[in-house]
Formats: C-alpha cells, sequence, structure tokens
C-alpha cells in the first residue's frame, strides 16, 4: 500500500511540473503577435540578439563586458539599477536598416527606452547623446507621462512623436514593440503589442524640423549617424527584455 500511495504522490508532483512548464511557455509567448515586418517567409533573416541565455551579442556602452546590474531571470534580460547610473548597453554589431522585434516588461513608475543609431565615443558619456529613443514607461505612475503631451509616454519617439493611442499592457505584464528603421525609404515607426502607434521621416529636413523642436535642439551628434548600435537604458528604474531579434533591411 505504501508503495502504491507512493507512486501515486510522484506521478501527480511530475504532472504538476509538466502543467507548470507548459504554463510558463504560454506566458512567454502570449504577447507574441506578429506584425507585418515580422510575418516574413525567410525566418533565416532574423539574427537573434537575445534567446534567455546569454549575453554574447551585447556589451555596457563604452565598456568591453556587460554591467553587472543586468543579469538572466527567468529568460529576460533584467536590469536592476545600483548606486551608480550611466550602466547602458549596446548591440556588439552596428544596424543601418532594420526591423527590432523585443517584449518589454517595467517595474512600477518606472522608465527606461530602447535606442537606435548610438555612436559609441568618450565624449559623449551616454548613449542616449546619439542615439535616438523608443521610450519604455509605465504610464499610470511615472511623472513623465504627463510632460510634454504624451510625447514622453511609453512607445513614443522620445521627446518628439507621441504615439496615436495608450496600448500599452499594465505594469508587470510584457508589451511587444516593433520599431523599423528604414534610411532608404526615410521611414521609421513603432508597433506595440499589434498596433502601429508611432510613424516618423529617419533624415533629411523633416527629421530636423523635429530635432530642432525638441530638448536635443542643441545636442551636438544628436541622431547624426545612421549606422549604429542597438542600446536599452539605464534609467535607475527596473525593467526587464526578452525575445530580441533583429531583421536587416539593407
Amino acid at each position: 500500500m505504501k508503495k502504491i500511495l507512493l507512486f501515486a504522490f510522484t506521478a501527480v508532483i511530475m504532472f504538476s511540473c509538466k502543467e507548470k512548464t507548459k504554463e510558463e511557455s504560454l506566458n512567454m509567448d502570449e504577447n507574441m503577435e506578429m506584425t507585418e515586418e515580422e510575418n516574413t517567409d525567410d525566418n533565416s533573416e532574423w539574427i537573434v540578439l537575445f534567446d534567455g541565455t546569454s549575453f554574447d551579442n551585447w556589451r555596457g556602452y563604452l565598456s568591453e563586458t556587460m554591467y553587472d546590474n543586468w543579469t538572466i531571470e527567468d529568460g529576460a534580460m533584467a536590469f536592476t539599477p545600483g548606486e551608480e547610473g550611466g550602466k547602458n548597453i549596446i548591440t556588439k554589431d552596428q544596424y543601418t536598416n532594420f526591423v527590432l522585434s523585443l517584449e518589454w516588461k517595467i517595474s512600477e513608475a518606472g522608465n527606461s527606452g530602447i535606442f537606435w543609431g548610438v555612436h559609441e565615443d568618450e565624449k559623449y558619456p551616454e548613449a542616449y547623446q546619439t542615439g535616438p529613443e523608443i521610450q519604455v514607461l509605465d504610464n499610470e505612475k511615472h511623472p513623465d507621462a504627463k510632460v510634454g503631451d504624451g510625447v514622453h509616454t511609453a512607445g513614443s519617439l522620445y521627446d518628439m512623436i507621441k504615439p496615436s493611442k495608450d496600448v500599452t499592457k499594465p505594469v508587470g505584464e510584457w508589451n511587444h514593440c516593433v520599431i523599423e528603421i528604414d534610411h532608404k525609404t526615410n521611414k521609421g515607426k513603432v508597433t506595440l503589442n499589434g498596433t502601429e502607434i508611432v510613424s516618423f521621416p529617419v533624415h533629411g529636413d523633416e527629421w530636423d524640423a523635429m530635432v530642432a523642436n525638441s530638448k536635443f535642439k542643441d545636442w551636438e551628434g544628436f541622431g547624426k549617424y545612421q549606422t549604429g548600435h542597438i542600446g536599452l537604458q539605464d534609467h535607475s528604474d527596473k525593467v526587464w527584455f526578452r525575445n530580441i531579434k533583429i531583421r536587416r533591411l539593407d
């Protein structure tokens, strides 16, 4: 009888573990809505930048290695703020025309961002001094959401173009973000959770006019580099990223 009970107990535990694994797998994919930019027949075109297991494609900005503030938690890239700021990270490779797909999750009242066109130079201590930013934010509780008529809210082209609508998930849930930058067609756009919310020129007179009307108008290197690194921001708040991949459009 004892052997029968032990066998039954073991079977229940094993079944529960399998169900938990299945549930976690579903949770990892529940927000991954395929957009037109992602739905390509040739999946080999996609380059995985973060698969949940290593930082092989990343390093610290102005550093040869990753900063210790960035760790891997349950298959996600997690940033935990420390006493010192400026722990932004960048891709080892550089990109010009691309589609970037990732998921982000922000902490309560948190703030972060996604950069492109980052030019690494010691005269620019921060990645945001050259790289334009797509905002990552808790729209409900971070004060930035109330600044500048929406140009600081989640999904915005920071301080320049506000989202057409707020489609963010509540704090603690994953948001699927797709950023397309194409200098050949002079178009950039942001799709958040399956909805295109921002579009903008990426160079030329219209771009220059947007910059001139923003906080970046007197920044020497801002938005000047068509080819640069992808970056993720240390804004002194906890933030998570996962399922990061990129497809070159060159």
